[in-house]
């Protein structure tokens, strides 16, 4: 009978001291006041390697919200004209209101008035996308509200290849 029997031990002790924690980044808290009134957003991030972490928030504040609230607010102390005005300088609201044909007030005026006070003033207008697809502007620079009325002469001058110009 042979017998054969191989075996292999092996120990191994490791002493480990420990001088500080290990490094680590933690991204601030930000926004955590637990308030529904407040028309701001909380954002952070934190990196961390072995030797340099790096951490960082700032609050973001979103002004339609404010925008809304204080129409609110100002709407509730019996103040409509001025609400209505506040929440049109959001362009979807300016749009909105035209399309309903109820223009936004211009400066204490409001109805027809308001509307043509705006097509004199296409500067004031407020800006985006939206105005400016559905707001076309006519040669002077006016709001275009449809047809423009012009004199043979008129148009001649800035269409002048059209059929109506070359007949003479």
């Amino acid at each position: 009978m042979n017998q054969n029997i191989n075996q292999t031990q092996s120990e191994q002790t490791i002493n480990q001291k420990i001088e500080s924690p290990p490094p680590s980044a933690i991204a601030p808290s930000i926004g955590a006041s637990f308030s529904q009134d407040l028309c701001t957003t909380g954002v952070s991030g934190a990196v961390q390697t072995q030797i340099f972490g790096f951490s960082a928030g700032k609050s973001i504040t979103d002004t339609n919200c404010e925008r809304i609230k204080l129409a609110k607010t100002i709407y509730d102390m019996g103040m409509r004209v001025a609400a209505v005005s506040l929440m049109c300088q959001d362009e979807r609201v300016f749009m909105a209101m035209r399309m309903a044909g109820t223009p936004c007030p211009f400066e204490g005026l409001i109805g027809d008035e308001a509307g043509a006070e705006w097509s004199n003033n296409p500067s004031r207008v407020p800006e985006g996308k939206l105005t400016a697809s559905v707001l076309p502007r006519n040669r002077n620079g006016k709001l275009n509200d449809g047809l423009e009325v012009f004199t043979k002469e008129e148009f001649c001058e800035s269409y002048h290849n059209e059929s109506v110009c070359t007949a003479d």
